[in-house]
């Protein structure tokens, strides 16, 4: 999550739009090659049926033993997906509290303890959480296994190499679970990854990756039918973070920005006014932040460009933190943030209602987070 910084958060965006408007903007990839995955291709709009839509409980295999394995997972998408796979059978404790830059963030030495326990740890990597990598392998048990999804998920010629992260300084943009199809082979891999680990479990880790599945295909094609009637003019994302490059080739979006928190000085009263006018240029209805950016001055910008400025797109700060627990999921945050920029943009985000948001194992209450 961004540094709340004032100076910091205007210096950024200035650059980041700067940069966008002189046709730096669009996200190469690592080795200029087509792309690969099958995540990363542009999707075709699909009426979703009502035999997709009617999504009753799922009917689940009984997990049996509890808690057989110790894992630890560090972002909040992450964790959700391997709360959801592994239910009761295994034992969470999430390192990274949500709310904090996990590019940044330094777990406690005394997260060495627990780290210590564990039989499997789960990271996003593409080197996104360097010191949490470190701090495990240095303090891993004998048998124990760290798990970078991310490394397993897309083939380096899929990487991303943006605004944010340059190709000269070696590290991809790591936010692949933004794309949906991408979450879902993390699935694969959590899934399989138990079941190699815990035998026993093979047909409770079955049922529900099957049933996740299920509810990742119908969001993927919600997403794409609710992106479709954006007019395709306002198709294009300028957002807090540079977190939406994955999400943009396969529902047909452009990034043409990030407001991305760098060591800037303070823009000039000149540097602000041909900001405005680059917002104005390029003809984008709305901007996009973050609960965690307070921007008074931001939104001021964009009352001045003529443009709205959404605060409310997140990456990895799952929704219903306090709420229904239930509904502190990765679809439910996936499904706020496209109903976000859809109405935003000019589109129709009812079409997103036909996801089933909740988490397959019910609240989540029980995931222990770093500091309890």
């Amino acid at each position: 999550m961004p540094i709340k910084r004032p100076v910091v958060r205007i210096a950024a965006l200035f650059v980041a739009v700067a940069y966008a408007l002189t046709g730096l903007s669009v996200p190469t990839f690592a080795q200029g090659q087509p792309l690969t995955s099958p995540a990363l291709q542009l999707c075709t709009p699909t009426p979703l049926s009502g035999r997709e839509t009617t999504q009753p409980d799922p009917v689940l295999p009984d997990p049996g033993a509890a808690a057989v394995l110790k894992v630890v997972t560090t972002v909040a998408p992450i964790t959700n997906v391997v709360f959801n796979i592994g239910g009761p059978r295994i034992a969470i404790r999430s390192l990274i509290p949500e709310g904090q830059d996990s590019h940044t963030f330094e777990p406690k030495p005394s997260d060495a303890a627990f780290l210590a326990e564990a039989d499997l740890i789960f990271l996003n990597g593409l080197r996104l959480e360097e010191p949490s990598r470190k701090l495990a392998e240095a303090n891993l048990k004998p048998g124990a296994e760290i798990i970078a999804l991310g490394n397993l998920t897309l083939p380096e010629s899929d990487w991303v190499f943006d605004f944010s992260f340059p190709k000269e300084g070696g590290d991809p943009n790591p936010h692949l679970w933004v794309n949906p199809l991408l979450t879902l082979e993390y699935a694969k891999i959590v899934r399989d990854t138990l079941t190699r680990r815990d035998p026993d479990g093979a047909a409770y880790y079955l049922a529900t990756y099957t049933e996740f599945e299920r509810r990742i295909t119908v969001l993927d094609q919600a997403i794409c039918n609710t992106i479709q009637t954006i007019p395709e003019k306002n198709r294009k994302l300028l957002t807090y973070h540079d977190s939406f490059a994955y999400f943009a080739p396969r529902y047909g979006m452009t990034v043409i920005g990030a407001i991305q928190p760098s060591d800037f000085s303070e823009p000039s009263a000149q540097d602000v006014a041909r900001l405005i006018e680059q917002i104005k240029a390029e003809g984008v209805p709305a901007i996009f932040g973050s609960e965690v950016f307070p921007s008074p001055i931001i939104e001021q910008i964009g009352k001045e460009a003529g443009v709205k400025f959404i605060e409310t797109l997140s990456d990895d700060d799952l929704p219903n933190q306090t709420g229904d627990r239930r509904l502190h999921s990765f679809l439910m945050m996936m499904v706020e943030n496209v109903k976000t920029m859809t109405a935003a943009l000019g589109g129709d985000p009812t079409l997103m209602n036909a996801v089933r948001a909740d988490n397959i194992q019910g609240d989540d209450s029980a995931i222990v987070e770093s500091g309890e």
